[in-house]
């Protein structure tokens, strides 16, 4: 017979997600884990069977979660350029405003971890389509509805601003300064004309 959890795997999931953004992947032990999760080592092996699996799991939630969000912001009736805004604002409110300057738990998984995994590098590959497609639907809205003038190739616009989000995701681990972000926001709003 199964032995039932005596853990929430939701709130297990939610504090490995802070573990490996803080540390990082490589850097974080099991030890780490055993302690910051409050589950015994033998549960997480027998939930999880190892870190590389925690990581996954932990990952896939943070997409989840993240996707949730960005749809929400995606669905709203607004103007094109106030969408696009506020999809950029969602990258500095989780990646510039916390004081441990982590930045963005996908893109340090980006950076660390897939380029020498394939699971991860599809995760993030697969997350990365998602966010150009949702900045490309609203390009497009907007060109149709002659709100943006710019009518280059709306792909090609939604990998320029997708690649502004990764570029301010990267600065936040540095950089907490709010007026650095806004001028970047700013900047890469214009180029919709």
């Amino acid at each position: 017979m199964a032995r039932t959890k005596d853990f929430d795997e939701n709130e297990v999931l939610s504090k490995a997600i802070q573990v490996f953004w803080c540390k990082g992947y490589n850097a974080t032990s099991m030890q780490d884990l055993v302690d910051a999760l409050g589950i015994s080592r033998s549960s997480l092996y027998d939930t999880y069977t190892d870190k590389h699996t925690l990581f996954i799991k932990a990952l896939e939630r943070y997409q989840r979660e993240g996707n949730q969000q960005i749809q929400e912001i995606a669905d709203q009736n607004d103007l094109a350029k106030n969408t696009i805004i506020k999809l950029l604002k969602l990258t500095i409110s989780e990646s510039a405003c916390v004081k441990e300057q982590k930045g963005c738990f996908m893109l340090n998984a980006e950076v660390e971890v897939a380029p020498h995994d394939a699971e991860v590098n599809k995760i993030v590959w697969t997350n990365d389509q998602y966010m150009e497609n949702i900045f490309c639907q609203v390009i497009k809205k907007g060109q149709a509805s002659g709100e943006l003038k710019n009518k280059q190739d709306a792909g090609a616009l939604a990998r320029f601003i997708f690649n502004a989000v990764k570029g301010m995701r990267v600065t936040a681990k540095s950089s907490p300064d709010r007026s650095i972000f806004d001028d970047i926001i700013k900047l890469t709003v214009s180029v919709l004309g």
